[in-house]
């Protein structure tokens, strides 16, 4: 199949002024994951393809896999390593090509199979990190992950060549997201960028997830493209925006007004690329009619706003999250030449501290709150090298300000006002 470097591709749309949509979809059948793809394919915005996984693949149960699909058990996405390529190649065929790249998306701290399993196909654009996909998602030790995902980055940098630019996106910036300040999201998100370019990568994207406040939001898009230009050198590079990743608007008018803010956000700050969501995520697993409209909705949105919105100016010099941010990767910079070994480092010594984030090799010292003005603020920074503006703003949090926090956005849109 004739098809365009993922990362070219989306560049080529940001120069036409065009945002790219993108859904997290994956479905265990065949056919309906043939369908789901032509479906955003012919969704009426510029929109990428997507194969998430399902879980036993995520944690390399294939066996487990296998028995499910033979007892007709429905997984909850698509299982890549399971199915024959053969089968696979079904559903991308006359879908994937150069108008429309395909990303496998899984969750996995382990991914050499299911890197393996997406370069046998054909497909050369993934996402994750060391960090981003252990953490969250698993108790596999750091360590472990990062020798696992330096295999990764190694296997895919081996497939460019004769036109194929192998593309990784780091899931840094959604690192339990709705409660994490947003320079610890920024510094994650670029010290896997770095990481992944050390390993051979020379297509990356950045990622973050929209907050609780839109300024604040502006504020780390700007740093992370701030960063990712200081330190990334030549290489082709991005920014992906997430729309929220916490506690949904029960109500469909909440649901749809939330991604549209997420639409304006992205175009506001110059990213490239957005992941929506859909207004059933409260509910139940969305359907693909769910998906199409989600992403027609973003695209809506997202040309509103291109068309009645100033370009975005250059970053503020010396935003908080920058300042932050730059201190935190700096301070990880430091501790060792390689970027992995780094990571281990900092976060054995609480460096890098994910607030509420239970994985054994994370401090659980950093704690953080929603302040008044809905921006994120340090409740403790623990061992972060932090001090001064994020020191001052320190106060302990109870369960209930944490519950609270949790579920802020959903109740702001579900009555009819925004974060």
């Amino acid at each position: 199949m004739t098809q365009a470097p993922f990362g070219e591709f989306v560049a080529g749309a940001r120069a036409r002024g065009t945002l790219v949509v993108q859904p997290r979809m994956g479905f265990s059948d065949p056919g309906r994951m043939r369908q789901g793809l032509a479906r955003t394919r012919a969704a009426d915005a510029v929109t990428v393809g997507t194969l998430t996984l399902d879980s036993y693949t995520r944690v390399r149960d294939l066996d487990a896999a296998r028995r499910a699909l033979a007892e007709g058990v429905t997984l909850n996405g698509y299982p890549i390593c399971t199915h024959p390529p053969e089968t696979t190649r079904g559903v991308l065929d006359g879908i994937h090509d150069a108008s429309f790249p395909v990303q496998v998306r899984h969750g996995s701290p382990r991914p050499e199979h299911i890197v393996a399993a997406l370069l046998g196909l054909g497909l050369d654009a993934t996402e994750g990190g060391p960090v981003s996909y252990c953490l969250p998602y698993s108790r596999t030790p750091l360590a472990e992950a990062v020798v696992c995902w330096r295999t990764a980055c190694e296997m895919l940098a081996e497939h460019t060549g004769d036109g194929r630019v192998p593309h990784l996106e780091s899931f840094g910036g959604c690192m339990l997201g709705q409660l994490c300040p947003p320079a610890v999201l920024v510094a994650v998100s670029v010290l896997e960028g770095l990481f992944f370019a050390r390993h051979g990568l020379r297509s990356v994207s950045l990622s973050y997830a929209q907050q609780t406040s839109p300024q604040q939001d502006l504020e780390a898009v700007a740093a992370l493209q701030r960063l990712a230009g200081e330190l990334l050198g030549p290489i082709d590079w991005h920014v992906v925006l997430y729309a929220y990743m916490g506690v949904y608007p029960l109500s469909r008018g909440g649901g749809l007004n939330l991604l549209e803010a997420a639409a304006r956000l992205a175009v506001t700050s110059g990213a490239s690329r957005l992941i929506v969501k859909t207004a059933a995520e409260a509910h139940r697993i969305p359907t693909v009619a769910d998906n199409v409209e989600a992403l027609e909705t973003a695209a809506r949105a997202a040309a509103t706003a291109t068309a009645t919105a100033p370009p975005p100016g250059p970053p503020a010099a010396d935003s908080e999250v920058y300042a932050e941010a730059r201190t935190l990767v700096h301070a990880v910079l430091d501790l060792h030449d390689d970027v992995g070994t780094a990571l281990l480092t900092a976060f054995r010594r609480g460096l890098l501290d994910i607030p509420y984030c239970l994985h054994p090799d994370n401090a659980g010292r950093a704690r953080s709150f929603i302040d008044h003005d809905g921006r994120l603020r340090w409740g403790d920074t623990g061992a972060l090298p932090l001090g001064g503006a994020a020191v001052s703003a320190a106060r302990k949090v109870t369960s209930a300000d944490l519950l609270a926090a949790l579920s802020r956005v959903r109740r702001a849109y579900d009555s009819g006002g925004t974060a």
